[in-house]
């Protein structure tokens, strides 16, 4: 089966078609032709108006499976990925039990020979995510673990991430961490600042990202290893990470979509949808989020797909689970930000650099190379409701709304999924 698509924008930045519009032939798993002339196809696709690029990547998303399928599983964790554009998912280990040992790897890996979508399991630094003990991670790498992460829980253990840091440079390894002082956080819910005391709850500083943040760059410092933080969201974390990379540290981070579009002030509707970790921040801190992923301080943007049953969410503000999904929402949320900084940057966050910060290999759109692709229409509305939403759960404050930007199709290890 060939599939044409006709008239459609190339955004690739290592694609001579950058930028240009084009028609695209896709056929047996490949890009066989790029140019103006309309070759015969059994598929057409009118591409008019859209976005072709490479399939997106995700550095961070919840399916959890094994163990909380209830609330997503692979399968409708991947639907969800799809129809937000993504081909590679990186999976946290946050799971029941935890990623730690090799046959956990194996089972999150073993659809990947059959599927659109490509799961890549990232492995828990601490056994059982508690922070104490390493695992083993070079068996775990052996396994397929592309990269090594306490996910959800910040690793509060400085020895450990010094250890961690050290263990895996022979194999030239990624330490991934969500920097945050358990302490300084401890009890809080929402950003700390005036609608914390406002609605008399107590608040994150932002002082709890800034100062595990300043202790990670200091311990990647004297270990010379390769680190990345992730879901920052303070405008000190940005300054001090554009500091760390000015000083010639082998260091990264990426921000959360949904952290470059809300604030704090959105909790001031009391709806557990839009409690996250780390918390929406002030505008101040909003704005130099995007800042810095224009002067490319931050080098990805992630779904932070967390996914929870309604019993985790439908309750009191301060005592419902912190996180929302947002896989099959990423492209959409971000279409008032792409009017500041341009799809280009967006799905170079999305794409290239999220793929180089975990050693996936990038294919440039050209004739001949692997189709793993993706079509965006970013003015098409549609809407976001429990009918057209793939995840098993329903934890978004879009739930209900009109969203502008769908994405059309996925193409991927020769399969191709339309919409």
């Amino acid at each position: 089966m060939s599939t044409l698509i006709s008239s459609v924008k190339i955004i690739d930045k290592k694609s001579k078609h950058h930028l240009k519009v084009r028609n695209v032939l896709i056929a047996k798993g490949k890009i066989e032709y790029i140019g103006t002339d309309s070759p015969k196809a059994s598929n057409l696709i009118n591409g008019k108006g859209c976005i072709l690029s490479q399939g997106l990547c995700d550095l961070q998303a919840t399916y959890a499976d094994p163990g909380l399928e209830h609330k997503e599983d692979l399968i409708s964790g991947s639907e969800a990925a799809m129809a937000g554009g993504f081909t590679d998912v990186v999976l946290l280990p946050n799971t029941q039990p935890v990623i730690q040992k090799k046959n956990d790897i194996k089972y999150l890996t073993k659809g990947n020979a059959g599927s659109l979508v490509q799961i890549h399991p990232l492995g828990a630094i601490s056994v059982d995510i508690k922070g104490e003990a390493l695992t083993d991670m070079l068996d775990l790498s052996e396994a397929g673990a592309i990269a090594f992460s306490d996910g959800l829980t910040p690793l509060w253990n400085a020895d450990l991430l010094l250890k961690s840091l050290q263990y895996i440079k022979k194999i030239d390894g990624l330490i991934i961490n969500r920097p945050e002082d358990k302490w300084l956080a401890l009890f809080g819910v929402i950003n700390e600042g005036e609608n914390s005391a406002l609605l008399g709850m107590k608040g994150i500083p932002a002082l709890a990202e800034e100062l595990a943040v300043a202790r990670d760059i200091d311990i990647l410092a004297y270990t010379n290893g390769r680190l990345h933080l992730s879901n920052i969201s303070t405008e000190g974390a940005v300054k001090l990470i554009k500091q760390a990379k000015k000083k010639g540290l082998n260091i990264s981070c990426d921000v959360a979509a949904h952290q470059l579009v809300f604030d704090d002030s959105s909790v001031l509707s009391f709806d557990a949808n839009y409690k996250v970790s780390p918390p929406f921040r002030t505008e101040s801190d909003r704005k130099a989020l995007i800042k810095g992923l224009q002067d490319g301080t931050i080098d990805a943007i992630v779904s932070s797909h967390q996914p929870h049953d309604q019993e985790c969410k439908q309750l009191e503000f301060d005592l419902a689970d912190f996180g929302i999904i947002g896989q099959q929402t990423v492209l959409s949320l971000l279409h008032n930000v792409a009017e500041v900084i341009g799809w280009e940057q967006i799905i170079d966050k999305l794409t290239y650099d999220a793929r180089e910060i975990i050693g996936l290999p990038s294919i440039a759109i050209k004739e001949g190379e692997i189709a793993n692709l993706m079509l965006f229409n970013p003015k098409e509305e549609w809407e976001y409701n429990l009918g057209s939403n793939k995840s098993k759960s329903q934890n978004s404050p879009l739930m209900g709304q009109t969203l502008v930007g769908k994405v059309k199709a996925v193409f991927n290890n020769n399969k191709q999924l339309i919409f």
